[in-house]
């Protein structure tokens, strides 16, 4: 039996908003652990609550039930600036949007969350050069966002989110505003990169085919894992 500890568990973790008078249940005891290194597909429709679950998972948002135990730590019982802490010290992010900033090259994209976390400059732009260079874009180091295509902006931002060697990956249908070409080929390049840096990585998205290139896929119905 495998004695690692888990890098995310969730325990019996729930969500309810209420619109126009109406409780809506989107999220209804989830339970789930990833193990390092482990990447799963979290798989479900749209609407199934697959980004309110990463949200929960990545700190972004209070308002929920139940337990979140991410690197050995409980979230439940840290302030705001403990949750801030953990997240960017054991977390990386790659949305549908790639939310680059726009008056920074593809280079200080990625150099910029290092900095944050006191990574000297020339280690920051090292490893800011071999990410971008492991996805194909060495010759893009100094444009801007503007200056890139779709697929080329959602590679600087996997470059970004694997900066810090994040011991786990959120990725919000990483691919959902890409060609089917594209798509795959920044996924395959998205999962080497964390396969090769023993990363763990949770990949919601609502594609079948994309989901059974992970370690293991787990369905959202009704608010549940399946």
């Amino acid at each position: 039996m495998n004695s690692t500890p888990p890098v995310i568990r969730l325990t019996n973790l729930a969500r309810s908003f209420e619109q126009g008078g109406v409780r809506i249940d989107v999220l209804r005891g989830v339970n789930l652990e990833i193990a390092p290194g482990e990447i799963v597909a979290l798989l479900g429709p749209s609407g199934s609550g697959k980004s309110t679950l990463l949200q929960a998972v990545g700190l972004l948002e209070g308002g929920f039930s139940g337990k979140i135990e991410l690197a050995g730590n409980d979230a439940s019982q840290l302030d705001s600036a403990g949750r801030t802490t953990l997240r960017r010290d054991h977390l990386g992010f790659v949305y549908q949007f790639h939310h680059l900033l726009p008056d920074f090259t593809a280079q200080e994209n990625v150099v910029l969350p290092q900095l944050l976390v006191d990574v000297k400059r020339t280690d920051a732009v090292e490893r800011a050069r071999e990410l971008l260079g492991a996805l194909g874009l060495e010759h893009r180091l100094d444009h801007r966002p503007s200056q890139l295509s779709g697929g080329e902006q959602q590679r600087v931002a996997v470059a970004r989110a694997l900066a810090n060697r994040p011991q786990l990956v959120l990725a919000d249908e990483p691919t959902g505003n890409l060609d089917e070409a594209t798509s795959e080929r920044v996924l395959d390049q998205f999962l080497e990169l964390v396969r090769g840096q023993g990363s763990a990585a949770l990949v919601a998205t609502h594609n079948e085919r994309l989901a059974s290139r992970m370690d293991r896929v787990v369905r959202l119905h009704e608010g549940r894992i399946d």
